[in-house]
Parts: structure tokens; sequence; C-alpha cells
């Protein structure tokens, strides 16, 4: 029997086990069950389970016992504890149905990480682990060493180990420790509150990782320099194709850099930027990069601060680009107008594929207010057009010569001549010219 067990492969706080000690994991790997490779062969999952419940004093969990045939195991929200993890993880060491395992929610803190990724070294296997947790230390010290064991086992079962879906909040350093898991395929790092720091790591994880797929980064208040570094990285990444960035508030500075990105990104095919406080203008800035980006298929735009403007311009770059390969928008609470609807029916003529999701018709285009001119711009055109200067202007209105001039005299000065000013101009040039609201003019 060998020596090896659960509790001699502790992950120290300030070393991670070699690749040597790992090899002896691959190559010794033993459960406190097992006596001997006969009896080990003749007990089903089903009863290991029951045997390390009991070994360990946890309740087992039926819903396992019912499904360990199953492909797919979901045992979100079962309280499972570190304790629990560790009989779990005993039972699977020798499965080789299960390839799906989802252990969201279950208090499994770093003890249970540990046994987790213990017995990820002996199951062949499992594909698939999503184990989100509150609970591993947001220091990110034991979940670094994690993914560090990951990462050396990825070199002992390459040839069937496919891909790993990993998900747990972590700090924005321990993202460093993730850039060379390129058997990774997915990863939800979701609800962690990188900021600007954590976006910054983000992005440079994006730029020189050439293994993830898939990337949830949701709830994390990527705005700002986060979220610019961020599409830096995503600008030469080569293999995302889905990314997740809702509820980040990217803000329109944001969306330049994402609209940059996507004029290099070839690979990006499903990008999520809900309730990310984009508005019109931010929307225009994205569209600059769709026009050279021939591969993004859905984007997802909902909740933003988008009118009937925005949805225009997201039609009209699909019209007006034949290489473009969106086939869905989902701007789906933003009301659009008849002009939209006909823009739309004339589009999909050209794009049959096109599918927009829109709020509804009654939408209207806010008037912008008139440009306000300065009305000392407007004296001052008016005295170059006829070769005047504005100090004689002045001087021809003040005949005692001290620079200042009554209010009155100055307004009925300016509404005598031929001065293109209204009284509302007039009256913000007098309070502009009277600070101290004395009455008079001063014009030194």
């Amino acid at each position: 029997m060998s020596t090896l067990s659960f509790e001699s492969l502790c992950l120290k706080e300030d070393d991670c086990p070699s690749p040597t000690q790992l090899q002896a994991v691959e190559d010794e790997f033993d459960t406190d069950l097992e006596s001997d490779e006969e009896s080990n062969k003749e007990t089903s999952i089903p009863e290991v389970y029951l045997q390390a419940c009991k070994l360990v004093g946890v309740v087992p969990v039926s819903y396992f016992i019912r499904n360990y045939d199953s492909t797919t195991i979901t045992l979100n929200h079962h309280g499972l504890g570190p304790l629990g993890c560790k009989a779990l993880a005993i039972a699977l060491v020798a499965d080789m149905h299960i390839n799906t395992l989802e252990l969201a929610d279950n208090h499994i803190q770093a003890e249970g990480a540990k046994y987790l990724v213990e017995m990820l070294g002996a199951n062949f296997t499992m594909q698939h682990l999503v184990c989100r947790t509150a609970n591993l230390p947001l220091e990110g010290r034991r979940a670094l060493q994690v993914a560090y064991l990951m990462a050396i086992y990825n070199g002992l079962c390459s040839l069937y180990w496919t891909s790993i879906c990993l998900t747990f909040r972590i700090c924005p350093t321990t993202i460093c420790s993730l850039q060379e898991l390129n058997i990774m395929k997915e990863l939800d790092l979701s609800h962690n509150a990188f900021c600007g720091k954590g976006g910054e790591h983000m992005g440079h994880l994006l730029a020189n990782n050439e293994g993830l797929e898939v990337l949830d980064l949701s709830w994390n208040y990527l705005r700002m320099k986060g979220a610019v570094a961020l599409c830096a990285g995503l600008k030469v990444n080569m293999m995302l194709t889905h990314l997740d960035l809702s509820w980040n508030g990217f803000g329109n500075e944001g969306a330049l850099a994402m609209g940059e990105a996507l004029k290099f990104n070839n690979t990006l095919v499903h990008l999520d930027l809900n309730n990310n406080r984009i508005t019109n203008e931010g929307v225009g800035m994205l569209c600059r990069g769709l026009e050279f980006n021939d591969t993004l298929r859905v984007l997802l735009l909902a909740y933003n601060s988008l009118t009937v403007e925005g949805a225009l311009a997201l039609v009209n770059v699909v019209k007006n680009t034949p290489r473009i390969a969106l086939e869905e928008i989902n701007i789906c609470n933003v009301q659009v107008n008849e002009t939209f609807v006909h823009l739309l029916e004339v589009t999909c003529q050209e794009h049959p594929g096109l599918d927009v999701q829109y709020g509804g018709v009654g939408g209207f285009i806010a008037k912008k207010p008139p440009k306000r001119v300065d009305p000392m711009k407007v004296i001052q055109d008016y005295l170059d057009q006829r070769k005047l200067r504005l100090w004689d202007f002045f001087r021809n209105i003040d005949k005692d010569g001290t620079m200042r001039v009554p209010g009155a005299d100055f307004r009925k000065a300016v509404q005598q001549s031929s001065i293109p000013l209204d009284r509302y101009q007039i009256e913000e040039l007098i309070q502009r010219l009277d600070r101290d609201r004395t009455g008079m003019v001063d014009y030194r």
C-alpha cells in the first residue's frame, strides 16, 4: 500500500510541489480507502463514495449516488465544504465516465480546492470543472498554487486533458499565474472586482495566452485605464472566441478602445457589452472598428445609454460593410422609429441572416440644441468685416474715457447698431463684463 495520501499533498504557504513530486503523485496516487489493486477494481464508484463519506465524517450527497453514471454531475449549492470535496475527490480518482463537474457555491475553501486538484492529477477523463466559490482566499496565495499545480499536470495529462473550465474568485495579481495555462479553454472570473489593475493584468494575459477560447469578465469594474488595457490585449489575441464584459461600466472610453481592438482581432465571434454605460457616441466608435472586422457574429449592447441614433448607426454599418459578419445585435431596451424599421428591412434584404432585437417602435431622435455662439465673437466678427477695432467700439460709448460704461448705455448702443445679437446674448455679455454686478460694464 502506498503511503501517499491526500494529507501528504499539502499546499504549503511558501512553496509549490516540484514536477518530480507531482510525477510521484501520478505514479503512486492512492486513496485512504484502497487496500490493494484487486479490491479497487471490484468496488463501484458509489460504494467508494459512501465509504469515503463515512471515513471523513460527512453526509453523502444522494444526487451523486443516483447520477454517478452521467457524464455531467451538477452539485451546485449542496454545502459540501472541504471534507465533502475530499470524499467526492476520493470517489472520482478512478472514475472514467464523468467529464463535467459543477461545484458552485459549496464553501470548498482552499482545502477543498487542494483535494480537487489532487483528484485531477489522477483522473484523465475530467474536462470541465466549475467550482465558483467566494471562499477561496482573496489574497490569491493558494489559488496561485492551484493554478501552478494544474499547469504541471498539463504536462502529465496532455493526451487526455483536452480542456478545463475553471471558475473561482481570484485576486488581480494571481492572473499572471494563468498566463502559461494554455490547456485552459474556458475561464470564468466574473464578480472579482478587478478594477484598473486587474484590467491591466487581464490585458497582458490575453496578449500572451494561446489557449483561452471563452472568457467571462462580467461584474469586474473594468473601466477607464482597465478597459483600455484589456482591449489592448484583445487586439493581438488570436484564440478568444467568446468574451463577456457585461456590467463593467466600460463607457465611451472603453468603447473607443474596443473599436480599435476589433479592427485587428480576427477570432472573436461573440461579444457581450450589456450594461456598460455606452452612449450613441460610444456606439459610433465601435462601428468604426466593425467596419474592419469580418469575424464578430454576436454583439450584445442592451441596457446601455442608447437611443434610435445609436441603433441607426449599428444597422448602417452592417448595410454599408459587405464583409461584415454580424448576425445578431441585441439592443432590446432601445425604442426605435419608422426610419430605423425601414432601414433594417432594406439591410436584411442584403444580409438575410441579420437579427436585431430592439425594444419597439416609438422612439425619436432628440433635437440637438443649437450651438451657442459667443456674443463677444459676434461683435468681433462684425467689426472685422468693417475693418474697425474693438477698442474704438467701446470708446465711442465711453464718452468720459473711464473704461467703464453704464450697462444701460452699453445695451442701448448695441441695440442701435446692426450687430446681430438678440437681447439674451446682450444680457449674457453684460453679465460677463460686469462680474461684480455694479451696473457698469468694465471693458478693460
